[in-house]
């Protein structure tokens, strides 16, 4: 967990761009939203009461509503207070005030986790792609939950065999992933996941 947790703090959050990127990294990888999703997301799509939530049109027009980590949703607040009025209704946009787009973020990505490589050198030669951060979500909440279902209900997929497939896929990314989430000395089960998010997941299934 330290790489990922150097990449969502690389942002400078003392710059408008810094508070924007993180609000950005936040919610793409404790939501494990598809980038499409992230950046096509209007402002409102979160609600704040009784507990800060995001709304996601997936794929197939599948929508899901996802709770927001404490953290996740001071990030979106902090970017909302310096977004400013632009024309267009995404909660994202770029430095030309216009949608931020996949590419745009991509590049947000690279340029924080290489900034992240100076506090965390095992970052040094790895390939951290948005997709990462999806399958690092997933990988968390199969380690924590042990279902199936609950993964591929929170992750927006059709059915439970394209999650199968999906965790199954792309066997380096997902030791990169492990290997980023699981330090070598914990056991099984030891996750510290909050209550919140496991008896919401439980209440989906």
């Amino acid at each position: 967990m330290a790489e990922m947790h150097a990449i969502l703090e690389a942002p400078d959050t003392h710059t408008r761009s810094g508070i924007r990127d993180r609000a950005m990294l936040h919610p793409c990888f404790c939501a494990g939203l598809r980038v499409t999703e992230l950046v096509t997301s209007p402002l409102t799509a979160v609600t704040w009461q009784p507990t800060p939530s995001i709304h996601i049109e997936g794929k197939g027009r599948r929508h899901r509503v996802l709770p927001l980590w404490k953290q996740t949703a001071e990030d979106l607040q902090a970017w909302l207070a310096v977004r400013g009025e632009v024309s267009t209704p995404a909660r994202f946009v770029n430095a030309q005030g216009r949608t931020m787009t996949r590419v745009g973020f991509a590049y947000v990505l690279t340029k924080h986790v290489q900034r992240a490589m100076h506090n965390c050198p095992s970052l040094v030669g790895k390939t951290v792609s948005p997709h990462v951060l999806r399958h690092t979500c997933a990988m968390i909440l199969f380690q924590a939950t042990g279902d199936l279902r609950k993964v591929s209900l929170w992750l927006g997929h059709a059915n439970m065999q394209t999650t199968e497939v999906y965790l199954r896929a792309d066997p380096s990314e997902k030791l990169e992933a492990i290997e980023s989430v699981v330090p070598p000395s914990l056991r099984r089960g030891q996750f510290s996941v909050p209550d919140r998010l496991i008896a919401i997941l439980r209440g989906q299934a």
